[in-house]
């Protein structure tokens, strides 16, 4: 599996940054962002570029560079992570053991250790390892400012996230507001995804209305 988490005080946060292709690898596209670059550098990496590959292929066609930060892990784990010069405010970056971290708007540069460190000591499905590290990251002091919004990409095996959950704008915590939808939808992961490859091995949704 590869997901992705990623939560802001911008509105949408996730539409905008989160990339997630199976078999391939994960891609955040962050401050000042450039969606385009989360796309290019999935493609890059299903060609067999590694990590630190396609961020130098980035570097040589890329506009504005000094403005992005782009975090890269592939299909072998390997992680790359690209800061420009001008990413707002305090930003750091950090890494781990299958998991990266960067950040902008920060309240302190220990904010993206701090959610390596909760990914890497959390256990269980990568959904709840994905939210217990934006959570850490909170804790640690996260944005500078409140946060928004929030949101968690996962893909594995199919050609589309099996997991795409969003809090696209609240004044109350989003990471909240996405971990409660993310208890919902835990249980139901393996049931949509059965809709979808074959509906007649599918169980009922259990929902008024369906016979």
């Amino acid at each position: 599996m590869f997901g992705t988490a990623v939560a802001s005080s911008s509105p949408a946060v996730a539409a905008r940054c989160s990339y997630t292709r199976a078999d391939v690898g994960a891609v955040s596209s962050q401050n000042v962002t450039d969606p385009s670059l989360g796309v290019l550098t999935l493609n890059l990496l299903e060609k067999g570029l590694s990590a630190t590959e396609a961020i130098d292929q980035i570097k040589t066609t890329a506009n504005h560079l000094d403005y992005r930060q782009i975090l890269v892990i592939d299909s072998k784990g390997r992680t790359a992570i690209h800061s420009g010069n001008n990413s707002l405010g305090i930003w750091s970056e950090a890494k781990g053991v299958n998991v990266l971290s960067a950040g902008n708007l920060l309240a302190n540069p220990e904010v993206s250790r701090a959610i390596v460190e909760k990914f890497e000591n959390a256990s269980g499905h990568l959904g709840e390892r994905l939210i217990t590290s934006l959570q850490g990251g909170l804790e640690a002091g996260g944005e500078a400012g409140p946060i928004h919004s929030a949101g968690m990409k996962i893909s594995h095996k199919v050609s589309w996230p099996i997991v795409d959950l969003r809090c696209d704008w609240s004044e109350d915590c989003p990471i909240k507001k996405l971990s409660e939808a993310w208890k919902v939808y835990k249980p139901l992961v393996n049931d949509y995804l059965q809709r979808a490859l074959d509906p007649t091995k599918a169980p009922s949704y259990g929902v008024p209305g369906d016979q």
